[in-house]
């Protein structure tokens, strides 16, 4: 499913992305070292083991990410002029190496620009739960989106 326009979203609308994603070593090891984020708790196996989480914990800035590009393709693909903020982002739950991750997007807010006729902004509240239904992450996503006619 392609993204929606402006005008084809509603507040209230919701869409639980697929698919899902299990998180991996190599996906945790390849963002941390990419972003140089050199934080044991996300490389080192004997220092994690020695938090107490006991294991590994994944970037949480790779879940940001994750749930980002999870919901692409339901709600901004095609239709997207930008995107202009993120706010709100907690991670209440831990994610760890092996959990998979379920995205799913809520519209919040929205409005026409007053700026660009015929485009909108969309605020989204986007939520990765993880196998055990736990929220590993949520946040708002504020876009700039076209309308039908734009």
């Amino acid at each position: 499913m392609a993204g929606r326009f402006y005008d084809e979203w509603r507040v209230g609308d919701r869409v639980v992305h697929q698919p899902s994603r299990t998180v991996t070593e190599t996906d945790n090891l390849l963002f941390s070292t990419m972003t140089h984020n050199v934080q044991p708790l996300h490389l080192d196996a004997e220092a994690a083991r020695a938090s107490e989480f006991g294991q590994i914990l994944v970037n949480s800035t790779f879940t940001f990410s994750l749930a980002v590009g999870l919901s692409i393709a339901d709600t901004t693909l095609g239709t997207l002029v930008a995107n202009l903020g993120f706010d709100k982002v907690t991670t209440p739950h831990p994610t760890f190496l092996g959990d998979t991750l379920t995205c799913s997007s809520e519209v919040v807010e929205m409005r026409p620009s007053r700026s660009r006729p015929g485009q909108g902004i969309v605020v989204f509240r986007h939520e990765m739960t993880n196998q055990r239904g736990e929220c590993a992450l949520s946040m708002l996503r504020t876009v700039l989106l076209h309308g039908s006619q734009g």
